[in-house]
Parts: C-alpha cells; sequence; structure tokens
C-alpha cells in the first residue's frame, strides 16, 4: 500500500508541527476496537459540530406535508432546485386534499424544473389521495406508516420525523453513505443496514443532528471526486485523508460556501 507523508490540519488552515504518515486509503484504522471506533466518530462530530452550528435541513417547509412533499420532489435534484418550486406548488396545493384533486398537467409544469416530473406528480397525487383517505388528510408521524405512504421510504421517513415532529433519525442520503464510509466507521453500503450501524455509534438524541452535519459536510468539503482533505477540520481522525488536494491553499479552492 502507497503512502504519503503529509501534515494533517487540526483546524481550517492549521496544522500539527509533526507530520503524520498515513495511506492513502483505509485502514488506517483497521485495528481499532468497537470503542475506539466510537470514542473516534464522536471527537469527529463534536469537531462537525463546532465546524457547521448552523447545520438544519436545507429544505423549506413549514408543514409536516410540505417537508414530505419537498423530500420526495428531492430525489435526483438538488435541495436548492425544489426551493424554487415549491413556494408555487405549496400556494397552489395547500394540504393534501387539494394535491389529490390537483390537475395533472398543470402539476407537472410546476414539477418539471426537478425532472423526472411525471413520476413525481404521480407520486404526489397518490400521497395526497391516500393521506385523505386514510389519515384524514394529515401525515403520519410513525415510520412504520411513513414507508407506506407512496414515494416514501426510510429516508424520506427519518427526514421527516426528525424535522418536522422531533423524532430522531438518520437520514441515509447518497452524501451521509459515502462519508460514514470514507470516515471508516462502516463498510455497509445497504441503507437500512448503514442506517442501525451508525445509530449504534451515537445518542439517540444525536441523529437527527448528525445527519445535518454529514450532508453538510459533504456538500461542502468532502467531495465525492476530490475531496478538500487540506481545508478539513476532521482530518486527523480520517482514514482517507489524501484522496483530495492535502495542501491548504489548493483545498480552500474546494470548499463550497452556499449563497
Amino acid at each position: 500500500m502507497s503512502t504519503q507523508s503529509a501534515a494533517v490540519p487540526t483546524s481550517l488552515g492549521a496544522a500539527p508541527a509533526v507530520p503524520l504518515k498515513l495511506p492513502r486509503k483505509a485502514p488506517v484504522f483497521a485495528g481499532e476496537t468497537h470503542s475506539q471506533l466510537v470514542r473516534r466518530a464522536r471527537k469527529m462530530h463534536k469537531v462537525l459540530t463546532e465546524t457547521y452550528p448552523d447545520a438544519h435541513c436545507e429544505l423549506d417547509f413549514t408543514t409536516p406535508l410540505e417537508l414530505l412533499v419537498a423530500t420526495i420532489l428531492s430525489a435526483q435534484t438538488t435541495d436548492v432546485m425544489v426551493n424554487k418550486v415549491t413556494p408555487t406548488l405549496f400556494a397552489k396545493y395547500p394540504d393534501a386534499k387539494a394535491f389529490a384533486e390537483a390537475d395533472r398537467e398543470e402539476m407537472e409544469a410546476i414539477l418539471k424544473p426537478t425532472g423526472f416530473f411525471r413520476a413525481k406528480t404521480n407520486s404526489v397525487m397518490k400521497l395526497g389521495q391516500l393521506l385523505v383517505d386514510e389519515y384524514d388528510g394529515v401525515v403520519p408521524d410513525k415510520l412504520e406508516e411513513l414507508v407506506k405512504l407512496p414515494g416514501t421510504g426510510r429516508k424520506t421517513a427519518n427526514v421527516v420525523l426528525g424535522n418536522a415532529f422531533g423524532v430522531p433519525g438518520i437520514t441515509v442520503d447518497t452524501h451521509f453513505g459515502r462519508l460514514v464510509r470514507r470516515f471508516g466507521w462502516t463498510e455497509e453500503t445497504d441503507p437500512v443496514k448503514v442506517e442501525h450501524l451508525i445509530g449504534e455509534l451515537f445518542g439517540k438524541k444525536d441523529w437527527t443532528m448528525l445527519s445535518h452535519r454529514l450532508i453538510f459536510h459533504g456538500r461542502r468539503r468532502c467531495h465525492a471526486k476530490k475531496p478538500a482533505c487540506g481545508a478539513c477540520p476532521i482530518a486527523q481522525w480520517c482514514p482517507s485523508f489524501g484522496d483530495g488536494p492535502t495542501d491548504p491553499d489548493l483545498a480552500a479552492k474546494l470548499v463550497k460556501v452556499p449563497a
């Protein structure tokens, strides 16, 4: 396995005086016990908490129904794009009954910018009808009921539970799954297994915000193709340090700051 010697930053723009020799890829921490993994993961989360004090759900919503619909629409597109169309959507369709009775072509026209608009229109209309028929138009607050709704899997259900109902949940989206594997917290790729395994590393009260902080980090620094390793505040605990530029100046150029 090839190795490289590099100064691992302990904070943005800072580096320890003594360089550390770290492999480019895992397993740097392959021999750690479960308790050591828990301590390392929690240290990383503590620093991410300090780095992203404003981490939050980046979908705009005011009700559980709005969040549920927005999350369904976020598939294969960005939260920014969803937030552009939902003000018009929610103004025209303010409740489940309105979604159920919507004119399909009119809704498709609104949702077209999000991609896969026909399938999404179908899901939203079916969702509205089911909520009217079985839940008096109200979004349920139980995981086992949410996952039965059209267009709603565990990821979407946990988004709604954590952010609309205050029920702790881990949201395993593409960013979250990629980062926990890159961090060496798990090698699992199945979202349900990832959800349960990562849940064991943290207290339940931290689950929702853990999801937000990892998603923030994935969008801003720990990119899929070229992570900003030299500008990463948790690099000293990451077995994948070196997957991206380790030079602080080069890495800083990769950091994305949303408008």
